[in-house]
């Protein structure tokens, strides 16, 4: 049986780190697109090892450079990836910040957004071509339950007046629900499922990369001393990633290796389609989209 390969976005720390290791053990091949090389090696190093204890076929874990802020850097990680991959059967949408004060992506997009969903709207698409290749494609969208709090607006066009870091996060996790049940209905015939997630708030160093100060990084941190280890909630992710039970199952949201009911919002499917179609313009990725096989990265 050929071993199973899995891209996940944020792989090096926390629920991302965990997942990547627990699939290894399994014999899943493991592509690490990560921000920080400094910090990535070692645990590419720590996955390789525990691949190694779990049995004789050794997987490959190959790390990827790849700032999700950027979509130039995005679509460069999407070349290496083909350069050295011939299929992917797994790509969970994993890695996110939270950013404040206000910045914004090199195309001029707020950075919360652009990282937490428009990068990945952008990887899907750039990756479809290797997904279509496996015989069973999964994609895992990680949201969050913050998604229930957001009032959804114009968000690439928050000026410092008007911006709100947690607001903006809630509202990037929303945007992932919509694209997750959008995404899904586009693929229903293509057999590729799409199912989102909730990681809860977990021990990471989620905002601890000086993207929050001040009193929203202390916030993050008190509720962080009441979350489980991502080696709990690391069982969704893997769950959704190698569980026959989920096979065929496609645009639903899922907690604790549950159904979970999104909220209302998230099923508006015309402002689902409104979002992607912004997307697709903030992307530049119409013409892909129309030609997927005929884009030069």
């Amino acid at each position: 049986m050929q071993s199973r390969t899995c891209l996940i976005t944020g792989a090096n720390s926390g629920v991302g780190r965990v997942t990547a290791l627990e699939l290894a053990k399994k014999g899943f091949n493991i592509i690490m697109l990560c921000r920080n090389m400094e910090r990535s090696r070692p645990v590419q190093q720590e996955i390789l090892a525990a691949a190694r204890q779990a049995g004789p076929n050794i997987p490959t874990v190959a790390l990827i450079p790849c700032d999700l802020g950027s979509q130039q850097s995005i679509r460069q990680a999407a070349q290496r990836v083909h350069n050295q991959f011939e299929r992917i059967d797994v790509l969970i949408n994993n890695a996110g910040r939270v950013v404040d004060p206000l910045q914004y992506s090199p195309e001029g997009i707020e950075l919360t957004f652009q990282t937490n969903y428009l990068s990945h709207f952008l990887l899907t698409h750039l990756l479809l071509d290797l997904l279509r290749r496996s015989d069973e494609p999964r994609i895992i969208n990680v949201a969050s339950e913050f998604h229930r709090l957001a009032r959804f607006r114009e968000i690439p066009n928050r000026d410092e007046k008007h911006y709100n870091a947690i607001g903006a996060y809630n509202d990037s996790k929303l945007a992932k629900m919509l694209f997750t049940f959008e995404l899904a209905d586009r693929l229903m015939g293509e057999g590729i499922t799409v199912n989102a997630l909730h990681p809860w708030l977990v021990d990471t160093h989620f905002a601890e990369d000086g993207d929050a100060k001040g009193v929203l990084y202390l916030t993050f941190q008190f509720f962080k001393l009441f979350a489980p280890g991502p080696e709990v909630l690391a069982k969704t992710h893997i769950y959704l990633a190698s569980s026959p039970e989920v096979r065929h199952v496609t645009g639903l949201y899922f907690a604790n290796c549950r159904w979970e009911p999104p909220s209302q919002m998230a099923q508006n499917r015309a402002l689902g389609r409104k979002l992607w179609t912004l997307s697709e313009q903030l992307t530049g990725i119409s013409e892909y989209v129309a030609s997927p096989y005929s884009l030069t990265y």
